[in-house]
């Protein structure tokens, strides 16, 4: 495969105790293969980034939705694109900012740190998908 070619996972995940944990140790396990295998520079930014929107995703998938979801890593031009799938069409919507709020402020967190973010219903459930930098100047900017 050629080293700009993209590069993606699905992980089926079930609900089970720890199947969080695990959606996160995916994401960094696949991102640190890219890096050792293609040389793709990932800032410890982007790593530590993936892991909190993952986790976030997936726990609100786990949550709020009946049935299996699923976690979709994919990574393309500088760019990974985080995505979860669940059974249910109903889209969410980030909260007004509360401090007194106690829970609930997962997809607040989520557009807070990243690039990208879709919500799409799908012919079964919806689709989220956020998308974060893989190093600090995606662009070479240098700024």
């Amino acid at each position: 495969m050629p080293d700009d070619a993209p590069a993606e996972v699905t992980v089926a995940l079930d609900g089970e105790v720890g199947c969080i944990a695990d959606a996160r140790a995916r994401a960094s396990e696949f991102l640190a293969r890219l890096q050792s295998e293609r040389g793709l520079p990932v800032s410890a930014r982007a790593m530590d980034l993936t892991q909190l929107v993952v986790s976030e995703l997936v726990t609100n998938a786990l949550k709020y939705a009946p049935g299996p979801v699923l976690l979709q890593l994919r990574v393309a031009g500088g760019w990974v694109e985080i995505a979860v799938w669940d059974t249910d069409p109903a889209l969410p919507t980030a909260r007004a900012t509360d401090a007194g709020r106690v829970g609930q402020h997962g997809l607040e967190i989520v557009m807070a740190v990243v690039d990208g973010f879709a919500a799409q219903r799908e012919p079964v459930g919806k689709r989220i998908t956020a998308r974060l930098a893989l190093f600090d100047d995606p662009l070479g900017l240098g700024g």
